[in-house]
């Protein structure tokens, strides 16, 4: 039998929870997304007092990293190294900001964390403080 390896929707909600208390405790306002291994969208969560391009910048931060299967951040040093615009990657979704984490189960990417709304060193926080929520 072949086992399956994903993220559940129990597992998006414990993701975007965790994250969604830590910006309430600091009173800031973010954007939270969970996405599947193919980058598309499992939860989303806006806080209040979130920027609104926020909403799209967290969602493809997710994307981006669940594609790549490393973070966002990884993605957009290594086009910037290479000297190659993100739009050599053929998808317009990708974004080169840090924020985006993959997530892994036995060393497979099952799906993504992308926050976006404060800075890169805050939103990659708050990703991995959301991976952390999974026990991973």
């Amino acid at each position: 039998m072949i086992q399956v390896l994903s993220l559940s929707h129990e597992d998006a909600y414990n993701v975007v929870n965790a994250i969604k208390t830590e910006l309430e405790q600091r009173n800031k306002g973010a954007a939270i997304a969970v996405t599947d291994a193919h980058g598309e969208l499992l939860a989303f969560f806006r806080t209040d007092g979130c920027k609104l391009p926020s909403i799209t910048i967290a969602i493809n931060k997710a994307h981006t990293a669940a594609r790549e299967q490393r973070p966002s951040l990884e993605v957009g040093q290594s086009s910037h190294e290479k000297g190659w615009p993100m739009t050599n990657f053929g998808n317009l979704n990708y974004v080169s900001w840090g924020g985006g984490i993959p997530v892994k189960k036995e060393a497979k990417v099952v799906g993504a964390i992308g926050v976006s709304g404060l800075s890169e060193e805050e939103d990659i926080a708050l990703a991995e403080l959301g991976l952390k929520a999974l026990g991973l």
